[in-house]
């Protein structure tokens, strides 16, 4: 069966984006972002990919869930498919119809349908963001893969928008840089 995942950056202090929902605090470059490109290289955003030499296939997911506001911000800069080499989903109740023939628009109950993504066949499923869509899918989160930037920010939208049911996870890696820049991967324990 297919995995919902949940890979997003944060800060050191555990937010996702500024209070406006800004991303200018992560650094852009660093020794990670080779490891990135190399593990997780579907992850980059299509408009990207040939300025950052991205060349590899889809690894890990083939199919991205986003929010209504993680989608904004590449509507914000005229990028209506984020991530047109996967299947791409956007959970909205306020964009009835999709600026892009390859988003597909989700107005039904998150849950349920990613109950219903996770029984088709594929590779896994990227929850890229936001902190909302995260908290409602929580119950079906499998893994938390948080890269976490060697920055505190003090306030902002953190990893969940409000509280999850509290659930031990498990560190399952953990990979450091000289830079400060942290990747971890935590299975939950359902």
């Amino acid at each position: 069966m297919r995995e919902l995942k949940y890979y997003v950056a944060c800060s050191a202090d555990g937010f996702i984006a500024r209070s406006n929902g800004s991303l200018d605090f992560f650094p852009s470059e660093g020794e990670h972002l080779a490891d990135l490109m190399k593990s997780f290289p579907e992850t980059f955003p299509t408009h990207l990919r040939e300025t950052l030499n991205v060349r590899a296939g889809n690894r890990c997911f083939d199919t991205v869930l986003m929010g209504r506001k993680t989608y904004q911000l590449g509507l914000d800069i005229g990028v209506t498919s984020p991530y047109g080499h996967l299947k791409q989903y956007l959970f909205s109740r306020t964009i009835t119809s999709s600026p892009d023939k390859d988003v597909t628009i989700v107005a039904a109950d998150p849950l349920f349908f990613v109950r219903q993504l996770k029984q088709e066949s594929g590779k896994d499923i990227w929850l890229c963001g936001g902190a909302d869509l995260a908290a409602t899918l929580f119950p079906e989160i499998d893994e938390l893969i948080l890269k976490v930037n060697p920055v505190v920010i003090g306030d902002g939208i953190p990893i969940f928008s409000r509280a999850v049911e509290a659930t031990p996870v498990r560190l399952v890696a953990i990979q450091t840089y000289s830079n400060g820049f942290l990747l971890s991967r935590y299975r939950t324990k359902k």
